[in-house]
């Protein structure tokens, strides 16, 4: 991937984000939205993403949450069709998420890169681990191989993954950030921010980390974490695009953190 310095005002950004399905009418429809926020509420190992809850959360509460934080439609009636994500919201998010991260890579802090979704997300961490090392940050290393269900934790181009059956996998499980942390502390140190998605991102915020994290429509726990002050950011997005399509992403984030121009 050749990056290059963002130059799209925060218009075409979102005109962008819209045509790639990054955001507005995205590929997850309304029933999957409304089936996770209830399987979140109800404790799914699924969808719970190691966030542990500060305070009681019903169904009409991430409704509402989704709909404020994501862009998601906030009529109750409606439920089933086209669901969507505000490009507006997720380009506000952005922000915050380069302004942290720089900030965190100009302080030259220890970093922890993670994703449960390597066909998606996968890209963007790489770039910005490199580009993080480049400037003196540094990108904290595991032990690969601690066995999780019947796989094991990788960390390939810096970035730490769940491998089961020769693959990599998707997953929501927070199981890989709990082992990666474990080991961490037992030699003494951790990262002073996160970069993660799914249960990798709700593990480590619910640690006390600081941590920014992606997450899309259907995953409502990394909002409901970022609304109780875990998290310190949630960016709404569709999180399993064809990979390329992020590369505006990864530029912007990039150039607002200061590296890259």
């Amino acid at each position: 991937m050749k990056l290059k310095k963002f130059t799209l005002t925060d218009q075409e950004f979102a005109d962008y984000l819209n045509q790639a399905r990054i955001c507005g009418d995205i590929a997850t429809t309304r029933e999957n939205n409304i089936s996770h926020m209830h399987g979140f509420v109800e404790g799914n190992e699924h969808l719970e993403f190691g966030v542990k809850w500060t305070r009681d959360w019903t169904y009409e509460d991430i409704l509402e949450l989704m709909a404020r934080r994501v862009g998601t439609k906030d009529e109750a009636s409606f439920l089933e069709g086209q669901d969507s994500i505000s490009a507006e919201k997720c380009i506000e998010a952005l922000y915050e998420y380069s302004e942290i991260f720089g900030r965190a890579v100009g302080n030259q802090q220890k970093l922890l890169f993670g994703t449960g979704h390597p066909a998606g997300l996968f890209p963007i961490y790489c770039e910005l681990a490199r580009y993080a090392e480049s400037a003196g940050a540094e990108i904290l290393q595991i032990q690969e191989g601690d066995k999780f269900l019947d796989g094991e934790i990788r960390q390939i181009l810096d970035v730490v993954m769940f491998e089961q059956y020769g693959n990599l996998q998707h997953t929501h499980f927070p199981g890989p950030m709990e082992l990666s942390l474990r080991q961490l502390r037992e030699r003494g140190t951790e990262p002073d921010l996160v970069i993660a998605d799914h249960g990798l991102a709700g593990y480590a915020a619910s640690a006390g980390l600081a941590t920014i994290g992606i997450a899309d429509c259907n995953d409502p726990g990394l909002f409901v974490s970022a609304e109780q002050g875990q998290l310190l950011v949630a960016v709404p997005m569709d999180d399993n695009v064809n990979p390329h399509l992020y590369q505006p992403v990864t530029e912007f984030i990039l150039t607002k953190a200061g590296l890259l121009g």
